[in-house]
């Protein structure tokens, strides 16, 4: 036994017992021999369940914080009505127009929850990564337009009537977006949908717009006809702000990136498994709101090919409980004197020579 290798996806809400407390000696070699050579797999409803309860509540998520914006966008067109404020319609233009980013966001989440096909062999989990696309896309529009407006209003000043209405309507609307970006963010990081968080970040700054309309509002009131394009131009580069964080977090994602915390975390877990006596590598990556892992261990050179599973199943068995959201692993043994990977080559081409 040279090489290894042992892919798994594992519950975490099951224990599981790789035949080392049967009844009977018999029954223990015979368990072992046959969960070496037998094809075998060890997916449960354990470990897809969470997956699928994950996409649940972000689709909860959404459905409750657009119902949200939408009582919220309500209560500021019946006092765009009776103020006749045109600020305001825009602010409710945008806060109804800002709240449909969940469509795409709730389409991915549909698509995630489909099962993996020959041709996407990883699933549909990537769809989360192209709706952060689109909502990032999304507030950087806010942010233009918001810069634009501001601009506008200082080279054409406008007055502001019905003030009293006004700030009423920018503070209903500063409310409800910032209850339902805190609902978002927080789900999204309970999940690890980046999307998610960063449609949350997103709705806070249709808050800050709104909270502009009230100031401004107030500012007028005081007489002071600059400062509604002033308070403007500030709310623009505070969403340019958090464009920057909801653009850093969607790259990070599509780029592969997982917190380093998370590989030391795996790396530790690795090298406590009985029987490893080195971590060669460890590969995490985010599909969706999920991870996967790779990772390639070093043991004993004399092990036999049950032995060496023994010690994958039971590294990958630790693996998928020690780091959160953990979907699938695939664990590769070595043996040390050959220290890593580097020497599949030259048994490639050894075993290549040997039979010609």
């Amino acid at each position: 036994m040279n090489d290894h290798d042992h892919q798994q996806e594992h519950g975490h809400d099951h224990p599981h017992d790789h035949g080392h407390h049967h009844g009977g000696r018999l029954a223990a070699w015979w368990h072992r021999l046959t969960h070496a050579v037998v094809p075998h797999s060890h997916d449960s409803r354990a470990k897809v369940d969470p997956a699928l309860e994950s996409s649940r509540e972000g689709l909860r998520a959404l459905w409750i914080s657009l119902v949200g914006l939408g009582i919220t966008a309500i209560a500021q067109a019946v006092i765009v009505v009776l103020s006749g404020s045109v600020a305001l319609l825009g602010d409710t233009l945008h806060n109804v127009a800002d709240a449909l980013t969940a469509v795409p966001l709730g389409v991915a989440f549909l698509l995630g929850r489909r099962a993996a096909t020959r041709s996407y062999t990883y699933g549909y989990g990537r769809a989360e990564d192209i709706a952060g696309i689109i909502i990032v896309a999304v507030i950087a529009a806010s942010a233009v337009a918001a810069a634009w407006t501001a601009v506008t209003r200082l080279l054409h000043p406008a007055e502001v009537t019905h003030l009293p209405w006004v700030a009423a309507a920018g503070l209903v609307g500063f409310i409800g977006n910032e209850l339902v970006a805190r609902y978002r963010i927080r789900v999204g990081r309970r999940i690890g949908s980046a999307a998610l968080v960063a449609d949350g970040l997103h709705a806070r700054t249709d808050g800050y717009t709104s909270l502009a309309v009230l100031l401004a509002a107030g500012g007028a009131a005081l007489g002071w006809r600059w400062a509604d394009p002033v308070v403007g131009l500030v709310i623009a580069i505070a969403i340019a702000f958090v464009l920057k964080d909801a653009a850093r977090e969607v790259y990070r994602r599509l780029m592969d990136a997982v917190d380093p915390e998370i590989v030391d975390q795996a790396e530790t877990t690795l090298r406590a498994v009985d029987g490893v006596r080195d971590v060669a590598a460890v590969r995490l990556r985010w599909i969706g709101h999920r991870l996967h892992a790779e990772a390639e261990l070093v043991v004993d050179t004399h092990l036999s090919l049950v032995a060496a599973h023994e010690i994958a199943a039971d590294a990958e068995h630790q693996l998928t409980h020690a780091v959160p959201r953990l979907a699938t692993a695939t664990v590769h043994t070595d043996p040390d004197c050959h220290a890593g990977a580097h020497h599949h080559p030259d048994l490639s081409h050894q075993r290549r020579q040997g039979a010609s």
